[in-house]
């Protein structure tokens, strides 16, 4: 038996209890948890904003020890250091044979399995986006874990596998940021805070940090901001006086509402490109005119994963740690157990802080 914070319902309050693991089958690998972030992708998943089978362990962002491995397996083995990955590519849809494995159509395929059951009454529980990593431990498919690079200490590594892949994807492969550009950062949360260092890793001139809180000033000019602004209706307006009335080349939105999408999009010099992270609800709705588009020519895209390859990313975002380009330490504000999960989701909605990370 190990504990883990179990989603009983979509819109229950998590229960942190005992379950019970199979051990590792074939093609699948048992890991020891030693760090997990908390992400907001978390509570979009708990609250019904995303869909997740319920009930299941939640938690996504993670790195730990492995136990053991099942047959097949050769590219870990127990004792070797990993990240989780929670989206891996299949390797043979169509987006896997353009190269955008990011978008691969069956990554979450394993979310809709049993991965474990309760240990007091037996029910069948889902891993929460395919790794379930809000437990001590946890058993997952084998293209699910990726060794840790040298360099990276293992708490630490837990946020590469979800809030600095994002973020630096965001700056490096959606966005392409070049050196000398404007940036804008809208939210200062885990993501935020990873694409400002990777804004600042890219060389932009100016970065500026958008947020609701004045609190988050100190974080923001730590990861790389070279600029504050407080969230308001004339946010857009502000930035432009800072980069002499043009807008910014870039905008990255890590928040996910519209007000605020609208507001990076705004912020944008006339060709400038927005870059949308966060997360938004149906119901958040965008709305843009037929001659605004054609005349300020700017470019609003998605972002899943940071449109990143982990196995590619990763060693690049180690090299950066090693040469202290990139402080993952800097992402955490909060260090907690399992059972500060709650909490940590109500410091979210309140827009307070940075990483919560669960610590085993």
């Amino acid at each position: 038996m190990v504990r883990a914070a179990v989603l009983p319902a979509v819109g229950a309050p998590l229960e942190v209890t005992e379950i019970e693991l199979p051990e590792p089958g074939p093609g699948q690998v048992r890991v020891r948890l030693a760090a997990a972030g908390v992400c907001h992708s978390d509570l979009s998943l708990s609250n019904g904003t995303m869909r997740v089978p319920v009930p299941a362990v939640l938690g996504h962002e993670g790195a730990g020890t492995v136990v053991s491995v099942g047959d097949g397996v050769t590219h870990v083995a127990p004792g070797t250091g990993v990240v989780l990955n929670w989206a891996p590519s299949c390797g043979s849809c169509h987006a896997c044979g353009l190269g955008e494995v990011w978008l691969c159509v069956n990554a979450l395929t394993g979310a809709g399995g049993v991965h474990a059951r309760r240990g007091d009454d037996g029910t069948d529980l889902h891993p929460g986006l395919n790794v379930a990593a809000f437990a001590q431990e946890t058993v997952v498919a084998a293209s699910c874990v990726l060794p840790v690079p040298d360099g990276v200490p293992l708490t630490d590594a837990a946020l590469l596998g979800c809030a600095v892949l994002t973020g630096y994807g965001a700056v490096h492969h959606a966005a392409k940021v070049r050196p000398g550009e404007t940036v804008a950062v809208f939210g200062v949360g885990g993501v935020g805070l990873a694409t400002l260092q990777s804004a600042r890793i890219a060389r932009a001139e100016r970065i500026i940090a958008v947020d609701v809180s004045p609190g988050k000033e100190e974080l923001a000019r730590r990861a790389g901001a070279t600029d504050f602004v407080l969230a308001s209706d004339t946010t857009p307006r502000e930035i432009r006086g800072l980069t002499d009335n043009q807008g910014v080349d870039v905008a990255v939105e890590c928040v996910g509402r519209a007000v605020t999408i609208r507001a990076a999009w705004d912020s944008t010099r006339r060709g400038g490109r927005t870059t949308v992270v966060g997360i938004g609800g149906k119901d958040q709705q965008v709305t843009f005119n037929a001659l605004e588009i054609f005349h300020w020519g700017r470019t609003l895209s998605g972002c899943v994963y940071g449109n990143t390859n982990p196995a590619e990313d990763l060693p690049v975002l180690a090299e950066h740690v090693r040469a202290g380009r990139l402080d993952l330490g800097a992402l955490v504000t909060e260090r907690i157990a399992l059972e500060g999960i709650p909490a940590a989701f109500d410091n979210m909605l309140a827009g307070k802080g940075g990483r919560a990370l669960v610590v085993f």
